[in-house]
């Protein structure tokens, strides 16, 4: 299916009405579907896959900025670390502290967000309440990463079709951005993202204050999952 190029520019209008930024994600489509947005001026791409992610940065132009939208593995990081503009879905300390070195080796500072459990489905990733205020307790105060920047939240809300139950998971959300920022205002100035919203709810994720969203099948079309991983 070829890209919808009305759709977005559509979003895109609404994006910037709204200060939002747009992830296009990409996964599982060809590089020229890619291109046909590039082409377009867009440049910020989503990808669930380390091996495709990075088969896709070496054969595309270099000032695609690439982020990192699924389930890492600690064993990939080194992989993407050279070049990963952002990582969202950061679900532990560990994970952090495993980005942190990898991050070290390469000589940079790598962008993440925290990624936070505000769904009902026990399948989705993602740090609670409790955990996320002990992360950042040793990330802002203990400032035990010299190789991350953790510039906001991430979070996804439950996969169904009652709009109050999703716009109360992204109030949730919204509220505990909040409070980390109000709270750790003086030890950082990047923590401004919350990348929360996709393809079926972004509307309702950003009147709950969202500025990122991650958008792939209202673009590209539904997704092909015969592709290596």
């Amino acid at each position: 299916m070829p890209v919808d190029q009305a759709a977005f520019q559509d979003l895109k209008k609404y994006c910037d009405q709204h200060h939002v930024q747009l992830v296009a994600v990409s996964k599982t489509k060809p590089n020229e579907d890619i291109l046909s947005l590039y082409e377009n001026g867009h440049r910020v791409f989503g990808e669930n896959y380390v091996q495709e992610l990075v088969k896709k940065q070496e054969e595309l132009p270099k000032d695609i900025q690439w982020h990192f939208i699924g389930h890492l593995q600690s064993n990939k990081i080194k992989y993407i670390a050279p070049f990963v503009t952002l990582i969202h879905g950061v679900d532990s300390i560990k994970l952090l502290r495993a980005i942190d070195k990898e991050a070290k080796k390469c000589n940079r500072i790598i962008p993440c967000l925290l990624q936070v459990h505000v769904a009902k489905e026990e399948t989705k990733f993602g740090l609670d309440i409790h955990e996320l205020r002990s992360a950042a307790s040793e990330i802002f105060l203990e400032k035990k990463f010299q190789h991350v920047s953790i510039a906001g939240l991430m979070g996804m809300a439950s996969f169904t079709e009652d709009e109050s139950v999703i716009h109360s998971e992204f109030q949730q959300l919204k509220s505990i951005f909040d409070e980390l920022r109000s709270t750790y205002k003086e030890h950082t100035t990047h923590f401004n993202t919350l990348s929360m919203g996709m393809s079926g709810d972004y509307k309702i994720a950003i009147s709950c204050g969202s500025n990122m969203i991650r958008v792939g099948s209202m673009l590209f079309g539904a997704r092909n999952y015969n592709v290596d991983s």
